[in-house]
């Protein structure tokens, strides 16, 4: 595991690109990374979006499909950034109450492959 796990990573707003979150990671067991999460006050607005692709993450070998859509929501609102502040390629990020865990690419991913 790189110095990543004493950093902190950044979730933002993909419209505007303001702060929704600080992500102090506590450890991780690769590829994932452990963190705490130290929302804002705009990161309300967004919890929604992680508590269903969480409830359908549950479910994913009954309705994979409802999980993407779910999980497209996600992406489509918010942009993850790394400690040194540019943007995240790929990532697949879950966030439950006040810890997240994630992945993630430094090459985006080419959806026409998959």
């Amino acid at each position: 595991m790189s110095d990543d796990q004493c950093d902190v990573w950044s979730l933002h707003r993909r419209d505007n690109g303001g702060l929704l979150a600080d992500l102090v990671v506590t450890g991780g067991d690769f590829p994932w990374l452990n963190a705490h999460v130290r929302p804002t006050e705009s990161f309300l607005e967004v919890r929604p979006l992680f508590a269903e692709e969480l409830r359908l993450l549950d479910r994913i070998d009954q309705d994979g499909e409802s999980w993407e859509r779910a999980y497209d929501a996600v992406r489509n609102a918010v942009t993850l950034r790394y400690p040194q502040g540019q943007e995240v390629p790929e990532f697949l990020l879950h966030i439950e109450g006040d810890e997240a865990w994630w992945r993630w690419s430094d090459e985006p991913f080419d959806k026409e492959d998959s």
